[in-house]
C-alpha cells in the first residue's frame, strides 16, 4: 500500500523548503505553506523564474516562527516571527491572475532581503482570514490556497522521480533530486506515474481529490543547491511526459477541510488509501 514518505512546506514561496516528520492542514493547505511571498515594486509575486537566487535561502522553524538564512551569507540570517511581524497595513498582491489582500511584515525584514538579493523586493504575509478560490474548474467554492501557483497541495511518488532518473542516467545526464520539484506529499510504493491514475484517496481519515496534473516550468531545470539553471529535466521530461504542449509531472491535490486538529494531521509513514 502507498505511504506517505516525505512531507515539506515552505513557508516563503519559491525559497528553501522545510522538511517534515509530521504537520497539519489548514485551510490553506499544509501549515505555514507559502504563507509568505516576496512581491516587487508592482506588488506582482516574485519567484526563481525570476531570480534563481532565491533557492539559495534556507529556512528552518523555531519557536516564534522561522529563521531565514543565504547560503553564501550564513552568518546573516534574520528571524521572522509569524504572530508579532503581522502587520496592521493590507495591501493588495497580484499572484498570476489573481489579486488577493495580504500583510505587510516590516521594514527590516523588507530591507534585510533587499539587500541579500540586491533589488528592492517586499515579504508579505497571507493573514487566517485571507481568501484565494481555487480554480472553479478543478475544485468546489470554498476551496482555498495561499500563495501556491494555484492549489493547496503537490503529491508526487517517489517511483515517478526514480524513472525519470533512470532516464537521465540512460543519457548520461545527473540524477536530479526531488526538490527540483517542490513537493508537498512524497509518495512511496508505488508505481512509476500511478498518481496520475488516482482520483479520490484518503489519508488519516482526510478526503483528498487529485486535482489536476501539474504543468511543470523553468523552475525544474534550477539546482536548488547551486541556483544555477539548466535544459533538464524538462528536456527529458518532454519526451514521454508532454501532453497538449504541457509538461506534466506530480498531481495538484485538494482535500475537505476539517476544524478538528487530529483528524487533518499528516505523518511520514501514514498510508493512502484508495
Amino acid at each position: 500500500m502507498p505511504i506517505i514518505s516525505e512531507l515539506y512546506t515552505y513557508p516563503i514561496k519559491s525559497l528553501g523548503g522545510i522538511s517534515l516528520q509530521n504537520t497539519y492542514l489548514d485551510k490553506f493547505g499544509l501549515t505555514m505553506d507559502r504563507r509568505f511571498m516576496l512581491i516587487d515594486s508592482h506588488n506582482k509575486f516574485m519567484s526563481q523564474r525570476e531570480i534563481p537566487e532565491l533557492a539559495l535561502f534556507r529556512l528552518k522553524f523555531e519557536q516564534s516562527g522561522f529563521t531565514v538564512e543565504h547560503m553564501n551569507h550564513k552568518n546573516q540570517e534574520i528571524i521572522i516571527n509569524i504572530k508579532t511581524e503581522q502587520a496592521d497595513k493590507e495591501l493588495n498582491v497580484q499572484i498570476w491572475d489573481d489579486n488577493v489582500v495580504a500583510e505587510s511584515t516590516s521594514n527590516d525584514i523588507d530591507n534585510w532581503f533587499s539587500d541579500m538579493l540586491h533589488t528592492k523586493v517586499r515579504l508579505v504575509q497571507m493573514p487566517d482570514r485571507g481568501i484565494r478560490q481555487v480554480d472553479t474548474r478543478y475544485a468546489p467554492e470554498g476551496t482555498m490556497t495561499a500563495f501556491s501557483d494555484g492549489f493547496p497541495i503537490l503529491l508526487i511518488s517517489q517511483a515517478s522521480l526514480d524513472d525519470l532518473n533512470d532516464k537521465l542516467l540512460a543519457n548520461d545526464t545527473p540524477k536530479i533530486t526531488m526538490d527540483r520539484f517542490r513537493p508537498n506529499i512524497v509518495v512511496s510504493h508505488t508505481a512509476a506515474f500511478e498518481e496520475d491514475t488516482w482520483q479520490n484517496f484518503q489519508i488519516n481519515g482526510i478526503k483528498f481529490t487529485c486535482a489536476k496534473p501539474c504543468a511543470r516550468c523553468i523552475v525544474t531545470t534550477i539546482n536548488q543547491q547551486t541556483a544555477i539553471a539548466g535544459k533538464e529535466p524538462l528536456k527529458t521530461l518532454a519526451t514521454y511526459r508532454k501532453f497538449e504542449n504541457k509538461v506534466l509531472f506530480g498531481q495538484n491535490i485538494t482535500f475537505e477541510f476539517s476544524t478538528n486538529m487530529l483528524s487533518r494531521m499528516l505523518s511520514v509513514g501514514q498510508e493512502i488509501k484508495r
